[in-house]
């Protein structure tokens, strides 16, 4: 059984409030250079979420659930980075008041943070409510495998998802598919992995249906190959990555579903154990 060091991490609040769509400029150019008028992210989106397919909404990056952020730069800059996947958020202001969810993802470049709640409570939010997260999971560590580099996940999701090392030492992680380096796209380069996402790219259609993209959906787990993640996002030969969907597929060029990463190695030691039910709505229970 594997050993982390959940009693040393640290608790912390932040919170931002449930930040609205925007549409500076109306126009979304897709692949093929057509511009669309298309929902996308922001906002309270009531029928999109976690264990849905993130595959052909009509939308472009759309965010399931509720999305928040600060207008100040400094303190979204906290809510990204020390918010985690699993943590528990809840309404503080708003007719939703005392309302519990959890957080699925952070999204890079629009910097939001997105929850899920359950349907009766987003129909009594609005926007600018107020959301506090319990942030809780950055610098969790696996005990006895200092090459493997975990982020963005709290430590009590972390225990549900069934990890085990083999007699060999490689770590055993169920996930829904792998997809190779060389569909990921916008993103790469980014400084860091402990805040935001990186996009798998969809432009090839036999790529989607070799790899299995077509049937991802919010909150799958997915192993990327050949993607160091540990410091920064760059192509690594063995290096291996985990993370998790957490926002739709785009029609943009060089994008696709996000994936926020949860571990990563710069050496070949996590394996993947292919499972069709690895989403986290199966291990937080939410439907």
């Amino acid at each position: 059984m594997i050993q982390i060091n959940k009693a040393k991490l640290v608790m912390q609040s932040v919170q931002g409030k449930i930040h609205s769509p925007q549409g500076a400029n109306p126009y979304r150019i897709d692949r093929e250079g057509v511009g669309h008028i298309l929902p996308a992210t922001g906002g309270i989106t009531y029928n999109v979420k976690i264990g849905d397919s993130c595959m052909e909404w009509i939308g472009d990056h759309v965010e399931p659930g509720v999305s928040i952020r600060n207008e100040d730069k400094m303190e979204n800059n906290a809510l990204m980075i020390l918010s985690c996947i699993g943590n528990e958020a809840r309404v503080v202001t708003g007719e939703a008041k005392g309302a519990k969810g959890y957080v699925t993802g952070m999204h890079g470049g629009i910097d939001h943070v997105l929850i899920h709640f359950k349907e009766e409570d987003m129909e009594k939010m609005a926007i600018n409510d107020t959301i506090l997260i319990k942030a809780f999971g950055q610098g969790l560590a696996i005990e006895g495998l200092d090459d493997v580099k975990c982020m963005n996940i709290d430590p009590g999701l972390f225990e549900k998802l069934d990890i085990k090392i083999n007699p060999e030492g490689y770590l055993e992680i169920p996930v829904k598919t792998e997809v190779p380096a060389y569909m990921m796209g916008s993103g790469i380069g980014g400084a860091t992995a402990y805040s935001g996402d990186y996009d798998i790219m969809t432009g090839d259609k036999d790529a989607n249906r070799e790899f299995g993209i077509n049937e991802l959906k919010f909150g799958d787990l997915v192993l990327l190959r050949d993607c160091d993640n540990t410091y920064g996002r760059q192509y690594l030969k063995g290096a291996v990555s985990i993370g998790i969907v957490v926002h739709s597929d785009c029609i943009k060029s060089g994008h696709g579903p996000g994936i926020t990463v949860i571990m990563s190695s710069k050496k070949p030691i996590i394996k993947a154990i292919i499972n069709k039910e690895a989403n986290i709505s199966n291990y937080l229970q939410i439907k």
